[in-house]
């Protein structure tokens, strides 16, 4: 991070400390403090004693650096929950307000500036997890995804977004960074080019992103950022917040006219601008030590001998302990480096077999099987816009199906979101479930709503909106329910269900009953 942005943004500490004492002296509402809080990555948790901060890190890149920094930040002010989210950064939770600005501080100085982190700014951009150790992908998008993030930083004070914008590279088909429906996404080919998406997104009135440019050369990514910069705040919405992210873009403008639009901003930057990016990265010399291995959490990289390991910690919370043991863990070990993946897990990359082997050890508390591994957002236990209890659901379903002993993939990952915001990115999952309230005789009772066949693979994306809802205290069951009708067929759930979905909406139906 140039050392710019630091010197740039360290002035507005003072106002995010006076805001915040101000707010807990009762002189501004929750409502009056997250205007301004937003826009320095924290929030007030629910209650308003505690806040949360989250740490910007282009692609999801958790270097040593960093994970040495978050261990120390979370000892000394006694942080005591690590968030890791599906947009590729950390939240630390339950930071008391006496604590918040210093910590604050400390992170920016330590290279994660938080600026940006919320409100109606550009949002930590994101890149395919793997990139750059991925066995087959069309090339390595980390370094422009690090530059994108570099450049969007300097528009948090220069300009004023209707909302906030969201950019993703995407290096495979496997589409993990939803780059074909972001608010502007790359997404490389195998002749080492981009195609671009832009006005995409979920959450209220999803849409598909709409190709507006093709082989783009990855020197010109910037180009095409301020493009889109120029087209969301010539033509966004500014009057009304629930229409004001780039995706109604193609409501107000027609595809045609959103693509005429952005390729009218784009010539002028080409025309105006010097954005020609230049990046370099130090190769992975890395030697192969000890045997072959293999595993369904090691995974072999592009780099004969090395390794990914795979790690999901249940719900997405890394405890302080379990970051402070892979810290130390990763900390002789040559070119390691954690990558977070957008959904609430990590991967600790550029390992020996012998590393990988202790690594595995290390985490082994994590999710062992599919389901476990499901994504779920903070929920509003601890979000002040939260609907539904979203860890308390997922927990009480692992729960209940730990109990039943089904083989891996009888039940698949599913994707929880306490509201309609859909943080927990349950649209675009196979079973997606989003917090709400059902009426029942004895009145309204929390509960969630049922999205099915959502999907994000490049070329079969599927946005799948909720239907039928079941209470929250019956959620469980149902899962035990779907899992034993797929283990009694001896199948898994991507095999079943294509071929049993009347079965599995006449058991939803039921339960929604």
């Amino acid at each position: 991070m140039p050392q710019n942005y630091l010197e740039d943004f360290l002035p507005d500490l003072a106002d995010f400390r006076d805001h915040t004492r101000r707010f807990h002296a009762g002189a501004l509402t929750a409502a009056e403090y997250k205007r301004l809080s937003g826009g320095f990555g924290s929030y007030a948790q629910r209650g308003s004693a505690k806040h949360m901060l989250r740490l910007r890190m282009a692609g999801g890149r958790l270097t040593k650096r960093r994970l040495c920094f978050i261990v120390d930040a979370c000892e000394k002010y006694f942080i005591p929950r690590i968030k890791l989210t599906t947009c590729q950064s950390v939240q630390l939770h339950d930071i008391s307000a006496a604590a918040i600005g210093n910590v604050m501080e400390a992170a920016w100085r330590a290279g994660m500036i938080s600026r940006g982190g919320g409100g109606d700014f550009p949002r930590n951009i994101m890149a395919t997890p793997l990139s750059g150790v991925l066995p087959e992908e069309a090339f390595d998008v980390m370094p422009y995804a690090e530059a994108a993030g570099e450049y969007l930083m300097g528009f948090i004070r220069a300009v004023r977004f209707p909302r906030k914008l969201k950019v993703a590279f995407s290096s495979s088909p496997a589409n993990e960074t939803h780059a074909t429906f972001r608010d502007l996404g790359f997404v490389a080919k195998s002749n080492r080019t981009f195609d671009v998406y832009a006005a995409g997104g979920l959450g209220v009135r999803p849409y598909m992103g709409v190709r507006v440019a093709d082989d783009v050369r990855p020197e010109d990514v910037l180009y095409h950022i301020k493009a889109m910069v120029d087209t969301f705040t010539a033509y966004g919405n500014y009057e009304s917040r629930a229409k004001s992210r780039s995706r109604f873009l193609q409501e107000t403008l027609g595809t045609d006219g959103l693509i005429r639009a952005y390729q009218e901003k784009l010539r002028q930057a080409l025309d105006t601008e010097q954005l020609k990016l230049s990046v370099s990265k130090q190769p992975v010399t890395k030697k192969a030590v000890g045997p072959l291995l293999c595993g369904n959490r090691i995974l072999p990289q592009r780099q004969k001998g090395l390794y990914a390991v795979f790690y999901q910690p249940v719900g997405g919370f890394l405890s302080p302990i379990k970051a402070a043991q892979l810290s130390r863990a990763i900390a002789p070990m040559e070119d390691a480096e954690i990558r977070l993946t957008p959904e609430g897990g990590l991967y600790i990359i550029n390992c020996n077999a012998q590393e990988a082997a202790l690594l595995c050890s290390v985490t082994q508390d994590g999710a062992q099987t599919q389901f476990e591994a499901s994504a779920a957002c903070v929920g509003a236990d601890t979000c002040q816009a939260g609907i539904g209890r979203s860890q308390t659901l997922l927990s009480a379903c692992i729960a209940a199906v730990r109990r039943e002993n089904f083989a891996d993939g009888v039940l698949p990952k599913i994707h929880i979101s306490g509201c309609p915001s859909s943080c927990g990115a349950h649209q675009s999952a196979s079973i997606g479930l989003r917090g709400g309230m059902k009426q029942t005789a004895s009145g309204p009772l929390p509960a969630f709503a049922f999205s099915f066949g959502g999907c994000a693979q490049q070329g079969q994306e599927f946005l799948a909106e909720p239907d039928k809802s079941i209470l929250s205290r019956d959620i469980p069951a149902f899962f035990v329910e779907l899992g034993r009708m797929i283990a009694a067929d001896h199948s898994s759930y991507e095999n079943w269900i294509p071929h049993n979905q009347d079965r599995f909406f006449s058991l939803l139906e039921r339960y929604a009953r």
